[in-house]
């Protein structure tokens, strides 16, 4: 049986990140490994991050769309079966940030995925600088992802205060209990520096498993309340990007933008990787990228944000 972990996590929170940590420590330790990338987007700026793991021992697959629910499952499921036979010891799956965590679980119950595969781990990412305004809708993802994790690994947690983890551990809890769940997170949460993670903290990781949990569904539509707006090959400078960004995470016309991300090139034409949120702005070198920033958000007013992108 090959092992699956799931590693969830909301908008923006550092998943893809986690997954470059877990699962280097995993082709260090001489497993080989498949990491599906499940997501609804068009441009998956995410698999582009990854590719420095690609090798011997790690391969990448990609499922996109922007298709409906059931064709995205059945896509899901297709690949799956494709990587039960590719002889790995584990896979990972990174889902997008607005995901339904069921569909892992449906999934896997599938005949003949259920002779391939066993559930290894569920890990979710939480910002620990999350926002304290969220609404019902996103407040509903993050407790529905957050549901049956084994662990909760917060992010950015040494830039972070000891009140805004708090605050933030306390956002989680009250979001457990807006869907009628009566888990309440406390051991379970891992608050350290990621670049100080050792053997037992990956140890921690590979054995937490999962909790199978019960809350009260929402249904959200793909691109009812939260979307992506992507622009590409923006003929525009790094700082003319990044003051954009700056604008429309500031401006209420805009709708609300949690994140501007992307792929930039400087003035020597080597690739950046933006991050910007309300609480920082992060660009940082890369070895290859694409041109494309995405925003999201929810109500989203894309003839407002455009302005910004809009050509001088």
């Amino acid at each position: 049986m090959v092992k699956i972990d799931l590693i969830t996590g909301f908008l923006g929170s550092g998943k893809t990140t986690f997954i470059k940590k877990y699962a280097k420590y995993l082709i260090d330790q001489g497993a080989n490994i498949g990491i599906l990338e499940n997501d609804y987007g068009a441009v998956n700026v995410d698999m582009m991050l990854l590719k420095d793991l690609e090798g011997e021992n790690c391969e990448l697959e990609m499922i996109a769309g922007g298709c409906d629910a059931d064709c995205h499952r059945r896509r899901f499921r297709t690949k799956l079966i494709a990587m039960g036979m590719c002889g790995y010891d584990r896979v990972i799956v990174e889902p997008s940030g607005i995901y339904d965590v069921d569909e892992f679980f449906d999934v896997l119950r599938d005949d003949p995925i259920d002779r391939w595969y066993e559930i290894g781990n569920v890990i979710t990412v939480v910002d620990a600088k999350l926002e304290e305004e969220l609404s019902d809708e996103a407040d509903y993802l993050l407790a529905s992802e957050a549901a049956n994790a084994g662990c909760i690994v917060l992010s950015r947690s040494q830039e972070a205060s000891e009140k805004e983890i708090e605050n933030t551990v306390s956002h989680l809890n009250a979001a457990m209990e807006k869907v009628q769940c009566k888990r309440r997170f406390k051991d379970e949460i891992v608050v350290k520096d990621w670049t100080a993670f050792d053997e037992a903290d990956y140890e921690t990781f590979l054995s937490c498993g999962y909790v199978p949990e019960n809350y009260r569904k929402m249904h959200i539509e793909e691109g009812e309340t939260f979307k992506s707006l992507y622009f590409m090959n923006l003929d525009k400078t790094t700082d003319e990007i990044t003051e954009a960004a700056k604008n429309i995470l500031e401006d209420k016309e805009c709708g609300r933008v949690f994140r501007v991300k992307g792929f930039l090139k400087d003035e020597a034409g080597e690739w950046l990787e933006l991050n910007a949120t309300h609480q920082e702005m992060r660009i940082c070198p890369i070895p290859e990228g694409q041109v494309v920033v995405i925003v999201i958000g929810e109500e989203l007013n894309e003839e407002r944000i455009q302005q910004y992108f809009a050509m001088q």
